[in-house]
């Protein structure tokens, strides 16, 4: 930074984008910068960047004010932030859920979220792109466009955080909030070298208008650059509210602090065999054997898995997880004064609300069934296991387009459904289950892109998760990789 002769600083574009989130607060809490001094720097970074990418579709006229009168203090006083424009709820504020049929929506009141980011210091000062409800694990939608991936912009950033994690990627934000319902914050992660995690179901509330989201599928958290962001994001988001259809068990002390505690030895199941149609790519596969020899040099007892689930059921699971949304899409074409038709949704969607129009009663019975007898299939597999080690996805981040995005003219609901089983076959499952899962940067291939692994542990053990993760960044850095797309970088 460069001082001023009245003592003052200047922090340059460049330290504010190598910097994490703890980082930030740390200076903004000691007094080197300011909250608003922060804000703008975001602001010149996505003015910079977001041309490129396409991952902030609005950057609010009013940041540098709300930086300026947020809430001082907490675990990351200060620091600029993103909203997701999927489920989370800010009073006054645009969500349009990537879709043109919630163009001009707006809440009245805030989530749970929301209330917890500002107490612990986070500055909202956007919204970043998803497709289309989120059914995605791509970065275009019909309404925002294509979201480039910082690292080639050829290829998809991942979704359906496709804006979070393209964002903070390129340095407009260090940290940014996600969603995952089947993949939708690791595989972003995965794909733009971050830290994604999906925390266990019920950690984080999604109240006060969202609680247990999809059955408890759908959970709520960040993306970031380091595993304390990580965990320091879990301690701020973390706890339960009226309304919440159970409480967690809540964990011995913050998560923080496992950053300092020992790890202990870990029985460890490995994946290395494909889970799906799609076939596993060399360097993956050389990432997790890579991995696996650290997590065994480290004293950690390792033992190949093999896929503990079909593709079939959970692709069922998913198609019959989207008929649910039926009623409540007709419900909200209502209150919007939309119809539902090829003006107001994507093919697919189109497609799959077509589906799940006249579906018997009984069918929502089967569906919850099929997940019953996965979580149980699953849960024995995998029950002699502290923590699971797999690729987060079967490659590196692939070519826009195609067949696994929700704009996809031709395909049909069964053949979609397919697809994504078939791709995102690591990471879905364990929204059935509920554990918590993170995906972290620790591989890189030939060609400079990203590739994460995932680790997976029992449910409610986030402690475990953090203090491995943190034994892995020590072990296989990642901070000195870069995109190619970063802010202030000619």
């Amino acid at each position: 930074m460069h001082t001023l002769k009245n003592g003052g600083v200047i922090m340059k574009l460049s330290e504010y984008v190598d910097l994490d989130a703890t980082g930030l607060a740390s200076l903004v809490s000691s007094g080197e910068v300011k909250a608003i001094e922060l804000a703008q720097l975001a602001r010149e970074a996505h003015d910079d960047v977001n041309p490129k990418i396409n991952a902030v579709i609005e950057f609010y006229d009013d940041a540098e004010t709300v930086a300026a009168n947020g809430r001082d203090g907490g675990l990351f006083n200060g620091v600029p932030f993103l909203r997701k424009d999927l489920g989370f709820a800010e009073a006054g504020r645009l969500e349009e859920k990537g879709s043109r049929l919630f163009k001009g929506n707006r809440w009245e009141t805030d989530s749970y979220y929301i209330r917890r980011a500002r107490a612990g210091g986070l500055r909202i000062l956007g919204r970043t792109t998803t497709p289309e409800f989120g059914i995605s694990g791509m970065s275009e939608s019909i309404l925002t466009g294509v979201t480039g991936n910082p690292w080639d912009l050829t290829r998809t950033a991942g979704g359906s955080s496709a804006g979070a994690a393209a964002a903070v990627a390129a340095g407009i934000t260090p940290i940014a909030s996600s969603s995952d319902g089947g993949g939708s914050t690791r595989t972003p992660a995965a794909w733009c070298g971050l830290v994604g995690l999906n925390p266990s179901r019920g950690r984080i509330s999604g109240g006060p208008n969202n609680q247990d989201s999809a059955c408890g599928f759908s959970r709520q958290f960040v993306v970031c650059k380091t595993v304390r962001d990580m965990a320091a994001a879990l301690d701020v988001f973390s706890g339960p509210y009226p309304g919440d259809p159970f409480v967690i068990v809540q964990p011995d002390r913050p998560h923080v602090k496992e950053l300092t505690q020992a790890t202990g030895r870990l029985r460890v199941g490995v994946a290395r065999t494909k889970w799906g149609a799609v076939e596993l790519e060399p360097e993956v596969s050389k990432a997790i054997d890579a991995t696996a020899a650290v997590l065994s040099q480290m004293g950690h007892l390792l033992e190949d898995i093999h896929p503990p689930h079909t593709s079939a059921d959970y692709s069922s699971i998913l198609l019959g997880m989207a008929d649910f949304r039926t009623s409540w899409l007709q419900n909200a074409a209502r209150l919007m004064g939309r119809e539902i038709n090829a003006e107001t949704l994507e093919p697919v969607n189109l497609k799959l609300h077509e589906h799940g129009r006249n579906l018997p009663l009984s069918h929502a019975s089967d569906v919850h069934e099929t997940v019953r007898k996965m979580r149980l299939q699953v849960g024995e597999a995998i029950r002699d296991f502290d923590i699971l080690l797999t690729p987060t996805m079967p490659s590196r981040a692939i070519p826009h387009g195609g067949i696994y995005c929700a704009t996809h003219p031709t395909i049909s609901a069964e053949e979609y459904m397919n697809a994504d089983a078939a791709l995102y076959q690591y990471v879905g499952l364990f929204n059935v289950t509920g554990q918590p899962a993170v995906s972290l940067p620790l591989a890189q291939s030939d060609d400079g892109l990203p590739i994460g692994i995932q680790i997976v542990a029992r449910f409610g053990d986030e402690s475990t998760l953090v203090r491995v993760a943190r034994d892995l960044e020590d072990a296989l850095p990642w901070r000195h990789r870069k995109p190619r797309i970063r802010a202030g970088v000619v």
